[in-house]
């Protein structure tokens, strides 16, 4: 089995994603309908002509980034002489990371924009996310998303938000005035309805004011493997806490033995994925979005995001393999990429799944694992990390004066 160690790889390390039958595990999917999208960005990245090259050869369709990727990527060396030169002119440390930030995303964006044609829009998209510190502050999302959204210029750019109540708020608005939306940070199905419903809002009032939504683009940013990080982690305290009875249903008092427990390990992030997938494709059969449709409106599509697989024990490419699905995307890390180019294999295609994706939840439930306690912990918790990203950030960019 393979394991995800090849997470360290950088994206100047996907030069091993190539050869004559490289891109064939991601024209496989390209075939079923999903989107392959990069989780990484930097300078180097688009200057060595590494990503038109993966664009060619891994049939990556677009890229996504956030604040801890900005700062791996300006905690090296290729940032320093341009971080200097802007502190010495006056700009501020946050006024740099967004100046250099912006040039990489406009310049990733150009290197998708022939794609963004190609697919009508679809596809060819790179994102830049707003301020962690405004997760809480719909208003001030508002006014940071527009200022974005213009200072990028490109068509085929899009701002990340991330999806709590607030985000929610300026995610519907946003949509209205045309502004592509990559929501983020989702964990819970709530969260993604919550969102789906702020995406036709959005599509409703920018219909019912005349204007065309055929071109509007979202995606809803689905995290999967921190789940199963979290939930394995809490059925091991639990199974550690119960007599050894074998086997993998309960025992005759209904209680569940340890075995029983162990093997739900695993097995909670794809359920919860493919209940968020069978939600969308219910809303999809709506009447409401039948009307939208007619009127040339795009599925918000969900976006499989924190696919590298944590769990040494597990294969490598396991959230990649089992989430492949028609109007979906998957946004993979280099390793990930480059792990799947080398030895993934698609088979069964999702649809939904949704009684054995239920099954499993209420097994959870029934061992003691509190899921909405868990997918709140991992956004605060994301909100969180975040944070410290973007603080470690621009510490950086002061740090190159």
């Amino acid at each position: 089995m393979h394991s995800g160690r090849q997470d360290t790889v950088t994206p100047a390390g996907l030069a091993c994603v190539g050869g004559p039958s490289a891109s064939e595990a991601t024209a496989r999917l390209r075939q079923l309908g999903q989107s392959i999208w990069l989780d990484a960005i930097d300078r180097n990245l688009m200057a060595s002509g590494e990503l038109a090259r993966l664009i060619q050869t891994a049939h990556v369709a677009g890229l996504t980034s956030n604040p801890a990727i900005f700062q791996k990527a300006m905690a090296g060396p290729d940032y320093r002489a341009d971080m200097a030169r802007l502190r010495r002119s006056g700009s501020s440390a946050h006024q740099v990371y967004e100046a250099l930030a912006i040039a990489d995303v406009q310049a990733a964006a150009d290197r998708f924009r022939d794609l963004h044609e190609q697919t009508a829009g679809r596809d060819g998209l790179v994102s830049l996310e707003v301020s962690p510190a405004l997760a809480h502050d719909a208003q001030s999302t508002l006014v940071e998303a527009r200022r974005l959204w213009a200072a990028l210029d490109r068509p085929n750019a899009m701002i990340k938000v991330p999806g709590t109540p607030a985000g929610v708020v300026a995610i519907e608005t946003l949509i209205a005035e045309g502004i592509p939306v990559n929501v983020t940070l989702l964990f819970a199905c709530d969260a993604f309805d919550a969102v789906a419903e702020a995406y036709l809002r959005g599509l409703e009032r920018r219909l019912a004011a005349g204007q065309a939504i055929d071109r509007i683009a979202s995606v809803a940013s689905f995290f999967v493997s921190r789940i199963d990080t979290r939930v394995d982690a809490e059925l091991d305290r639990i199974a550690a806490s119960v007599p050894d009875h074998h086997g993998e249903t309960a025992t005759s008092s209904g209680a569940f033995g340890r075995a029983a427990i162990l093997a739900l390990r695993g097995k909670a992030a794809i359920a919860n994925a493919r209940l968020a997938y069978a939600s969308a494709l219910e809303r999809a059969a709506s009447p409401r979005w039948a009307r939208l449709a007619a009127a040339g409106a795009r599925p918000q599509r969900l976006l499989w995001a924190s696919t590298s697989c944590k769990n040494p024990a597990y294969r490598d490419v396991v959230y990649v393999e089992s989430l492949a699905g028609r109007d979906t995307v998957n946004t993979v890390p280099p390793a990930t990429l480059a792990a799947f180019v080398d030895h993934g294999v698609v088979g069964t295609v999702l649809t939904g799944e949704v009684d054995e994706a239920r099954d499993l939840m209420a097994r959870l439930a029934a061992v003691g694992i509190d899921f909405d306690a868990v997918t709140r912990q991992l956004l605060e918790e994301g909100l969180r990390q975040f944070s410290e990203a973007f603080a470690a950030l621009i510490a950086t960019v002061e740090q190159a004066a």
